[in-house]
């Protein structure tokens, strides 16, 4: 495999993690409403400022408004209509439904998004610290909340460290997926997928991250959804994003 590849898997791997770690950390113990709420608002907060100082503005300077704002708009539809799809699915398996959709959510959120971290490693960029920390961070809460659930309708502890395991593959082969793309990609193409990522990512911080993190954090969200955001500005500054 070209060097390029195998740093593209490495950091799409260490991005993923987070998603088997959640996991793993509820695997071994429950965990409080209020704590898996303070991160699920920190991720938010991280998301956000990944958006606009990563994915869009990059975009922006790479392919121009258009290709930018096309894949904002089928971003957006795909994740609306993919979310409709798991909820209907929950709906139909009262069971595992409380567990499932989640990891569905976090699979079609995560492709995208790490997508975007393999382009920034084929164009030269390197690695974004501050879109790395933020898809970690907000993959925690994700992989919490599915397994709590999943363990709660006594799912067995090896099928959903398979389930969250094969999730956190997928995401990090997209990583690479994104290096080979981005390759053979014109400007306007990788400003259109970073466009789809962002338009996805934003749906689904306001239709799923935030209400949840409202929901477990109570008047924490807030707070903790601007140390996120600061964060993750204060790193692309400083990795020149």
């Amino acid at each position: 495999m070209p060097v390029g590849l195998l740093e593209s898997a490495m950091w799409g791997a260490i991005a993923a993690s987070s998603l088997l770690l959640g996991a793993v950390l509820t695997a071994i113990r429950p965990w409080p409403r209020m704590l898996v709420g303070l991160v699920l608002a920190f991720g938010a907060g991280a998301l956000i400022a990944s958006i606009a100082f990563e994915l869009a503005e990059e975009g922006l300077s790479t392919g121009g408004a258009v290709p930018v704002a096309i894949g904002l708009a089928i971003g957006a539809a795909a994740f609306f209509l993919a979310d409709r799809g798991v909820q209907r699915l929950g709906a139909r398996d009262g069971r595992s439904g409380a567990g499932l959709p989640l990891a569905v959510g976090a699979l079609l959120d995560g492709i995208p998004e790490q997508a975007v971290l393999g382009i920034g490693i084929a164009t030269g960029e390197g690695v974004s610290a501050a879109l790395l920390i933020a898809i970690f961070v907000s993959n925690l809460p994700e992989s919490l909340g599915s397994s709590a659930d999943m363990l709660q309708a006594r799912s067995p502890r090896r099928h959903v460290l398979l389930l969250w395991g094969g999730v956190a593959v997928a995401c990090m082969l997209a990583t690479v997926v994104g290096t080979l793309v981005a390759d053979a990609a014109s400007a306007e193409l990788q400003a259109g997928i970073e466009g789809f990522a962002a338009g996805a990512l934003l749906v689904m911080l306001i239709d799923a991250m935030a209400p949840e993190a409202r929901d477990k954090a109570k008047g924490w969200a807030g707070l903790a959804t601007v140390l996120g955001f600061a964060l993750a500005a204060g790193l692309s500054l400083l990795s020149g994003g």
